[in-house]
């Protein structure tokens, strides 16, 4: 291998290994936020929407019932609660 191709070689290995640790800690600080947001208090499943409305406060939109059973909607900032006739059946995060 020629002195030329080593040298280019051991570039590109050297600035590989110093990349790593900052593209590690980029991903670090993704998971970490992503965290943050799944741990943020939000309504559980089974709880009635007057346990919700006490605890969460006013939702900023109640979308009617659809369907059978009915299935009830209400926004909240960053997330949408979903209710089976009067207990929350899934709370869901929306993209912010």
């Amino acid at each position: 291998m020629s002195r030329i191709c080593r040298c280019l070689l051991l570039a590109g290995l050297a600035g590989s290994i110093a990349m790593g640790p900052a593209a590690a800690d980029t991903l670090l600080i993704d998971a970490l936020r992503d965290a943050e947001r799944e741990a943020r208090e939000m309504p559980r499943h089974g709880a009635t929407m007057d346990r919700v409305e006490q605890h969460f406060g006013e939702p900023e939109e109640r979308r009617p019932a659809v369907g059978d059973p009915p299935i009830t909607r209400w926004d909240y900032e960053g997330y949408s609660v979903y209710f089976e006739h009067d207990r929350v059946l899934r709370t869901v995060q929306r993209r912010q």
